[in-house]
C-alpha cells in the first residue's frame, strides 16, 4: 500500500481533484441535507444563492474563499469562533443562512467550532473520499459554500460532531 506522500508524489493528487470534482457534481446534482431532503434547489447544479467566482471573491475575504469556494481547511484553534460562547446563532458567511444554534454547540477539544445538530435543512453533505479516507462532507445548502465535516463521535442527543471551519461562519449573539 502506498503511503500518502507517495500517492502525492506519483500524482494522485490529479486523481484525488478529479475525484473531488465528480463528488461536487453529484451533490450539486442531488446530495442530501441533515434530514434526508434535497441538497439543492431548482435545476440540478443550482443553488438559491450563486455568483460568479470573481463576485465570490469580492464578497469574501480571501481566507473565507479558499474555505467556503475551495474546501479548505483553517488552522485548528485558529478561529475566535472556537471560543465564542454567548448565546447566538452560526451563519454562512457566504449567504447569512442560519446553519447552527450556540445551543447545540460543545468544545471537542479539536480546535474547530463543534455542533452536535444542525438547523433543520441549513445543510447538505455528500461523501468526501479525498486525503485516503471517506469522510462526510458538510456544505450550506443555500449557496454550496463549504463548512467542514460530520462525524459520528459526538456527544448525545446525536452522536454526532459537526466540526466547522470557524471561517465559513458568522456569529450573531441573541437569546435563542
Amino acid at each position: 500500500m502506498k503511503s500518502r506522500r507517495q500517492f502525492l508524489l506519483s500524482g494522485g493528487s490529479a486523481l484525488a481533484a478529479l475525484a473531488a470534482l465528480t463528488q461536487w457534481r453529484a451533490f450539486a446534482a442531488g446530495g442530501t441535507d441533515a434530514s434526508g431532503a434535497s441538497g439543492t434547489s431548482g435545476a440540478a447544479g443550482h443553488f438559491e444563492v450563486m455568483h460568479p467566482d470573481a463576485q465570490w471573491r469580492q464578497l469574501l475575504t480571501p481566507a473565507q474563499y479558499h474555505v467556503l469556494r475551495e474546501e479548505g481547511t483553517e488552522r485548528p484553534f485558529s478561529s475566535p469562533l472556537n471560543d465564542e460562547h454567548r448565546s447566538g446563532m452560526f451563519a454562512c458567511a457566504g449567504c447569512s443562512l442560519e446553519l447552527f444554534s450556540s445551543r447545540t454547540k460543545f468544545d471537542s477539544h479539536t480546535g474547530w467550532p463543534s455542533f452536535w445538530a444542525p438547523l433543520d435543512h441549513a445543510v447538505a453533505t455528500r461523501e468526501d473520499g479525498s486525503w485516503g479516507m471517506v469522510r462526510t462532507e458538510v456544505h450550506c445548502r443555500r449557496c454550496g459554500g463549504h463548512l467542514g465535516h460530520v462525524f459520528d463521535d459526538g456527544p448525545k442527543p446525536t452522536g454526532l460532531r459537526y466540526c466547522m471551519n470557524g471561517l465559513a461562519m458568522t456569529f450573531t449573539p441573541r437569546a435563542v
